[in-house]
């Protein structure tokens, strides 16, 4: 049964990063780098080089979790975007900054509900991280108590 949780987890958080890639990637870049700026975080040479770069980032980390190859790493990583992801739009939202999300493309004000679901999809990616590790870290506990 842990299996079937872990490959739906896996399948359905590789479906958010391939369709969040999708969609920014049908568009002009210019209009997600736009959503980007509304965050008012970054200059606009990274916000410009971000806007390139991260659909492509998105799409990758879709399908390494898609077929779970380097599932450990893959999940690390998309865990680590996605706190990045959260942290970000938490601070704007906080800082009274009235911002697009741009999480699945232009239009998508950010506001409790973005942030809800945002945080939704850290904590299933940090689960998923966390699984990943697991087989090995109770493979070294079992071996460690044998030893003793």
């Amino acid at each position: 049964m842990r299996k079937v949780v872990l490959v739906v987890a896996r399948i359905g958080l590789a479906a958010v990063f391939l369709w969040a890639a999708y969609v920014k990637l049908r568009e002009p870049w210019l209009l997600f780098a736009m959503s980007l700026d509304t965050l008012q975080l970054l200059p606009e040479p990274a916000v410009l080089f971000l806007a390139r770069v991260l659909p492509w980032t998105e799409l990758a980390l879709g399908i390494l979790l898609v077929t779970g190859i380097k599932l450990r790493w893959s999940a690390t990583f998309a865990t680590g975007l996605l706190l990045v992801f959260f942290g970000v739009m938490l601070r704007s939202y906080l800082a009274g900054i009235e911002a697009d999300c741009g999480c699945f493309g232009p239009g998508e004000e950010l506001g409790p509900k973005t942030l809800a679901r945002d945080g939704a999809l850290l904590a299933l990616s940090a689960w998923l991280t966390w699984e990943a590790f697991r087989p090995k870290l109770l493979h070294h506990q079992l071996e460690v108590d044998h030893q003793h």
